[in-house]
């Protein structure tokens, strides 16, 4: 039985860490979502570091991605940028890959 709870305990901790981890990373893959839109947009560097801090937190909106492209497709529409949302699903996919290369990077 003690066996059966220390496995029980332990699959229960993995499932925290990765889902600890897989917020990191997307939390970091916003963060350079948002970079690359603020470039777009043309903003300013103090700009920029609000604008990213914005998308991450567009994140918490609704489970998904969605939130996190209709907040971007709306900003750079709304700046004459010209960027469907298929750009910003393939840099998203982009962004996600760096994002978790920086992590692991990091943790090594």
């Amino acid at each position: 039985m003690t066996d059966f709870k220390d496995r029980e305990r332990g699959e229960e901790t993995k499932y925290a860490f990765d889902q600890e981890t897989e917020f990191k990373i997307a939390a970091r893959r916003n963060r350079l979502l948002g970079e690359w839109a603020a470039g777009l947009m043309g903003l300013t560097e103090e700009e920029t570091d609000a604008y990213k801090k914005a998308v991450v937190q567009a994140d918490f909106e609704e489970a998904g991605d969605e939130d996190v492209i209709r907040k971007l497709l709306g900003d750079l529409t709304a700046s004459d940028c010209d960027v469907s949302e298929a750009d910003i699903r393939a840099k998203l996919d982009e962004c996600q890959i760096e994002a978790r290369r920086q992590y692991m990077s990091d943790e090594n």
